[in-house]
């Protein structure tokens, strides 16, 4: 009900000379994106009027709308408990055109989604812009077809991809990726190990187990249970952070921290100090991967998905590797372990070749440099809002 409040309160104030944008974001990676354009498009278009579906940040840099979080979800059977949810969210958004006048929507990732609401968005004949593309380089190629019929503008974040849309007849434009204007912490590790109060002469392993509760419930105790298998092979304590999204709850962290005998810091809006604080960390496969390689900080990546959702997926992945910081490199500078292979067992083992091995230490950090030199295009969120104000002005 307070949502359908503030959004007729934004219609009793909508003026016809204000403009007026649609932006739908359904992921924590992307509401972080859509915070940052949504700030650069304030500032690009004094005034613009914001409406759609997106997380706390989004919500916090102006959104006014759906809350994303109870959609949230990842593998083709979890989306599937999470129909109804999603139904609901998508009827809204339908709702919110139909009611008022839209000079652009902007989509964030969220493909499966996005895509098919763009079908509708077309149809009332609003310019479609996307931001942070589908991994159709990665997995179901046929949708640039989609993609081609009905989005007016893509913005793309990684290099490659604006060279797979040009050949596909898309207009697209590379913006630079906007994780390059998220990276704030300039702290060295002694002083963000200071910032989080935590003991500067033991070892530090940080944890990102992603943002959804049922990833969170697969992946984190078996994190745990390889930080506990860690300690016993080194004979060593380590100190435990868990980077938590704030979709996350203490409570659900506390009860898996609980069954594997380890109560790690809990660090929530720090997650970069968290990361710089530490000597290696382990992180499920997506954004948090780059992030963690633009930190300069050594990893593993795991991932694991319900047995159907993970059967399928193989069927459909065409790539080698999945974390991004190994796609943009073109080779395997951090390892990946996936599914059956995201063990405790194999995973203490690339953690401690890692903290036992110079050699293997240095050629990661000399890779990662690689993969930021690739991304050395800055202040994504601002070149997206000129294109986004280019377009509506046409």
């Amino acid at each position: 009900m307070q949502q359908e409040a503030n959004i007729d309160a934004y219609n009793t104030v909508s003026d016809d000379k204000v403009k007026k944008i649609l932006i739908i974001s359904g992921e924590e990676s992307g509401d972080l994106h859509g915070s940052t354009l949504i700030d650069a498009l304030k500032e690009t278009l004094p005034g613009v009027k914001i409406m759609g579906m997106g997380g706390d940040r989004m919500r916090r840099s102006g959104l006014i709308g759906i809350d994303s979080k109870e959609i949230s979800v990842i593998g083709i059977v979890e989306v599937i408990k999470k129909l109804p949810e999603i139904k609901s969210a998508f009827n809204a958004l339908k709702e919110m055109i139909k009611k008022d006048s839209f000079d652009c929507a902007v989509l964030i990732d969220y493909p499966d989604f996005n895509l098919r609401f763009a079908k509708f968005v077309k149809e009332q004949h609003i310019p479609i812009v996307y931001y942070i593309s589908p991994t159709i380089w990665a997995w179901r190629k046929g949708r640039i077809k989609t993609i081609a019929r009905l989005v007016s503008k893509m913005l793309v974040v990684y290099p490659f991809e604006e060279i797979l849309y040009k050949e596909a007849g898309v207009d697209v434009e590379y913006v630079g990726n906007p994780l390059l204007s998220t990276i704030k912490c300039t702290q060295t590790k002694s002083e963000a190990r200071e910032a989080l109060g935590i003991d500067k002469d033991k070892r530090v392993i940080t944890l990102l187990p992603g943002s959804r509760t049922e990833e969170v419930r697969r992946l984190l105790p078996t994190m745990l249970r390889s930080v506990k298998l860690l300690q016993e092979t080194l004979n060593e304590e380590f100190t435990v952070i868990v980077a938590a999204a704030n979709s996350i709850d203490n409570s659900l962290i506390n009860e898996l921290s609980q069954g594997e005998h380890i109560k790690p810091l809990v660090v929530r809006d720090s997650s970069q100090t968290a990361r710089r604080a530490s000597d290696v960390s382990i992180v499920k496969s997506g954004t948090s991967t780059l992030e963690t390689a633009m930190l300069d900080v050594p990893m593993v990546i795991i991932y694991k998905v319900s047995l159907p959702s993970y059967v399928i997926g193989k069927l459909l992945i065409g790539i080698k590797n999945i974390g991004l910081p190994n796609i943009i490199a073109g080779k395997r500078i951090v390892p990946e372990l996936l599914q059956h292979n995201a063990n405790p067992r194999k995973i203490t083992d690339e953690l401690k070749k890692i903290l036992t091995d110079d050699k293997v230490r240095d050629e990661m950090l000399s890779g990662l440099k690689e993969v930021q030199a690739k991304l050395k295009l800055r202040d994504a969120p601002k070149r997206a809002a000129s294109a986004i104000k280019e377009l509506m002005y046409g």
